[in-house]
């Protein structure tokens, strides 16, 4: 069983940081592709930061590109997203996910619809931004 382990999240004025962590101690982990997702009520999960299982090459959506970074340790089995310069549109519930399909592949990993392997989820953890 692929469980995720999220930690992180809470109350940010704006202009804020957070960092949400995400551990996997039961698994292969530099096998696994990373992401992060994030939903609101009534929008689609959409992935924002993803990071390949060997290489650590990352993507991420034009809505956090330059504030916020991806990053895996894979002795700690852990996953990381720092999240500076935050906003009230960043306010979210955020999602570690997890997927042995292309794990080259980040890009596609954080494509909600197109990929096609499994994703694991974490339980989510909710930030949010506000004055």
């Amino acid at each position: 069983q692929v469980r995720l382990e999220e930690s992180g999240g809470g109350s940010v004025q704006p202009g804020g940081s957070l960092t949400l962590a995400c551990e996997i101690p039961s698994v292969p982990f530099p096998d696994y592709v990373m992401g992060w997702f994030r939903q609101t009520p009534g929008e689609e999960r959409e992935g924002m930061a993803c990071v390949s299982s060997i290489d650590g090459r990352t993507y991420y959506s034009d809505a956090v590109k330059g504030r916020f970074t991806i990053s895996r340790n894979n002795d700690k089995k852990t996953a990381y997203l720092q999240m500076n310069s935050l906003n009230p549109h960043d306010s979210a519930t955020y999602y570690c996910a997890a997927g042995l399909h292309a794990p080259q592949l980040p890009w596609l990993f954080c494509d909600i619809k197109r990929y096609a392997g499994t994703r694991y989820w974490g339980t989510g953890a909710l930030v949010t931004v506000s004055s």
